[in-house]
């Protein structure tokens, strides 16, 4: 079950994951409701992650990625593809249990996750997937309310501006690898430093949103989480090392906080 696990890429998932359960108890969703909304979201990260890995595998392979169940040999791919199947049909019947307006954007949704490891993983588009998926996760929550509503603008330009950053911090690790390979998607064309700016810039820019694009005066607490992100800010643009990374992931998680308490 570990490699299974593994194979779909499991942080990622139980990030997008935690980010709806998380939107789900600021929007006051009914327990059950939030309940099915954050499985049916669960399930689909699933479907992505596991597809992404089965159309990598000889790619994997070539670069001697043992660290991947599929090219070490740890799991069949008739395997993965059985469990990609459950999970999806898992992904069908909770996503409409949610409402037909959240399921039928969550679906389109892990569409967009799909598209992106089929077609738009390797050119200069690649950023645009996870926009478009984390821009509507507002709206795969606050759909499933009774009665069904937008999210506001802001949010939904702060998760869409969250979802680039988190686009260009997964492809820093693999750049290398990726690139043997023929995988040239936006980051891979910009470099390292230049991606890693990229980054920084939109995480900020996605506190910024977050604090300051509620209607009324930010909170009396807003002024310090900004200066707060700023430093790291710092450290994700001029640090060396490991810290450069673990700024940038810590300002992520600060937005997905901040997202959760000032959602009205």
């Amino acid at each position: 079950m570990v490699p299974l696990l593994r194979a779909a890429h499991l942080g990622p998932s139980v990030a997008v994951t935690a980010i709806v359960a998380l939107l789900g108890i600021a929007l006051d969703l009914p327990l059950h409701t939030a309940l099915v909304v954050t499985a049916a979201v669960f399930t689909g990260q699933l479907t992505i992650g596991w597809g992404n890995d089965l159309l990598d595998v000889e790619r994997d392979r070539q670069v001697g990625r043992s660290d991947k169940p599929l090219a070490g040999g740890e799991l069949a791919p008739e395997v993965v593809r059985r469990w990609l199947i459950g999970a999806a049909a898992a992904c069908v019947v909770l996503s409409l249990l949610a409402g037909w307006r959240s399921g039928v954007m969550h679906l389109f949704l892990v569409a967009v996750g799909h598209l992106y490891n089929l077609v738009v993983k390797s050119t200069p588009w690649s950023w645009l997937p996870y926009a478009v998926a984390f821009g509507m996760l507002p709206a795969v929550v606050s759909l499933a309310d009774s009665p069904p509503g937008g999210p506001p603008l802001w949010m939904v330009g702060a998760a869409a501006t969250l979802g680039v950053a988190a686009h260009f911090l997964n492809t820093l690790r693999d750049l290398e690898d990726d690139a043997a390979t023929g995988v040239r998607g936006l980051p891979h064309r910009l470099g390292a430093t230049r991606s890693r700016r990229i980054a920084t810039v939109s995480l900020v820019l996605a506190s910024a949103v977050t604090v300051l694009g509620p209607a009324g005066a930010p909170p009396g607490w807003a002024g310090m989480v900004l200066i707060v992100v700023g430093m790291l800010a710092g450290v994700a643009l001029f640090g060396t090392g490991r810290a450069p990374f673990a700024a940038a992931v810590t300002i992520a998680l600060v937005n997905v906080a901040l997202l959760a308490v000032v959602a009205p």
